[in-house]
């Protein structure tokens, strides 16, 4: 039986909101998590005042398992559709959420934003929805959630749905596009079956919407980038990188070049899931092993591609960021550490060039002297040592980073020019 298509979903929204209780809910209606498993964490939430938490507890209870340095079977955070196979990326809660939807070590081809009809729209709220634009995710479903708090009130649900449209519209969505359905996690409620309790609701519940998901396009015809995850050295074999093809495509035989370190080889073979391929696609886990390339010239964070199309390795680049938290201010000459792909280098801001208005984008002063949380801004970076990235418009997998420091996401930003390291 052929594999159904597979999407990765992120599930976004504000701390509090449900966000748990409806991934586990979901993983329950669609027969990922037995029923048991269910009574078991209900039985135990309930002994513990907290029945709320039953569904939650199925995705902390995984979240405790991965601190714990337990690897989690994928099925764990795999649901089906009747369409297609979704992976739930970052469980909800994962305190580096951020920053892993921003160097796209979770890329998501959808979302559903949660939002609790009785608080509305909320700190978190916005920052995702920012993100999520930033980050290229163009499919989002809208759960108006723990619509039982609020006795199922059409009114309320109406005036949150007007509050995010306004925001989604701000940020450069088509809200008139998306379906926003009023939900209860907990309860269940227009999750898989229509509710009773919502009958002046006319559109799909959230399985029904998860289906109406286009399937994302592979970026085959791109140039071959594969971000290097970590490179072994396997006796008898030789070098074998591993990592995620970005884009473009791989085959036994073709010539590679890994930048920044320069070194160049031909592929010998390709492996997936221990299993020999003839190709290496978009969204594939492979190691790849090579002739000609010593395990000492090739680390994490650097990029392979075929050698007549290098990955482009920046001196200084000009990038739009936006600034989502800062304790002070940041100036000229500040140098937190950039994570693009899977490469985390020092950066120093050289120039603030422009501000911009978050909400249209339009320059609201030249050269400022600082920016601070919430301002969005044209600035020029100079990386501390080569880093592989490429502008956003011509390879957006590879255009996109973060900016870290202090133990926290402080920006996410986008490649717009780079001046190439000689």
């Amino acid at each position: 039986m052929a594999e159904k298509p597979h999407l990765n979903l992120a599930v976004i929204g504000h701390i509090d909101h449900g966000k748990s209780t409806l991934v586990g809910r979901l993983m329950y209606e669609t027969g990922a998590v037995a029923q048991h498993i269910i009574d078991k964490y209900k039985e135990e939430a309930k002994a513990k005042g907290k029945e709320s938490f039953a569904f939650a507890w199925v995705m902390d209870s995984l979240k405790e398992e991965r601190d714990r340095g337990i690897t989690i079977d994928v099925a764990h955070q795999r649901f089906d559709t009747d369409k297609y196979y979704f992976t739930v990326v970052d469980c909800p809660g994962h305190r580096d959420f951020v920053k892993n939807m921003i160097t796209g070590a979770s890329q998501a081809d959808a979302a559903i934003l949660v939002c609790a009809v009785k608080d509305g729209v909320q700190a978190q709220t916005k920052e995702h929805v920012f993100l999520s634009r930033t980050l290229g995710i163009n499919q989002l479903i809208i759960a108006l959630n723990k619509m039982d708090e609020v006795n199922y009130d059409e009114a309320r649900y109406n005036a949150v749905k007007e509050e995010l449209s306004g925001l989604l519209k701000m940020v450069g969505y088509k809200p008139d596009t998306m379906n926003f359905i009023p939900t209860s996690a907990f309860k269940g409620d227009n999750l898989k079956d229509k509710s009773e309790n919502t009958k002046w609701y006319k559109g799909p519940t959230i399985l029904a919407a998860l289906d109406e998901l286009k399937e994302p396009e592979k970026p085959v015809n791109l140039p071959l980038r594969i971000p290097v995850q970590d490179a072994y050295t396997i006796s008898g074999i030789g070098t074998v990188p591993v990592g995620r093809v970005e884009t473009g495509k791989m085959k036994p035989g073709d010539k590679i070049i890994f930048m920044p370190a320069k070194a160049t080889g031909e592929v010998k073979s390709i492996e997936m899931h221990h299993q020999e391929v003839k190709e290496a696609l978009p969204g594939d886990n492979i190691g790849w092993n090579i002739r000609g390339v010593d395990k000492k010239d090739v680390r994490r964070g650097d990029v392979c591609g075929h050698t007549d199309k290098p990955p482009s390795v920046a001196d200084e680049f000009t990038a739009q960021i936006v600034v989502l938290q800062h304790p002070s201010a940041i100036t000229v000459g500040y140098t937190p550490v950039l994570h693009c792909h899977t490469a985390q280098v020092a950066g120093t801001i050289m120039a603030i060039n422009k501000k911009l208005d978050p909400k249209t984008g339009a320059v609201s002063a030249e050269n400022p002297d600082f920016i601070k949380a919430g301002d969005a801004a044209i600035v020029t970076i100079k990386p501390t040592k080569p880093l592989c990235i490429e502008k956003v418009k011509e390879i957006p997998q590879l255009g996109r980073f973060a900016i870290r420091d202090m133990g926290m996401t402080i920006a996410a930003g986008m490649v717009q020019d780079i001046k190439l390291r000689m």
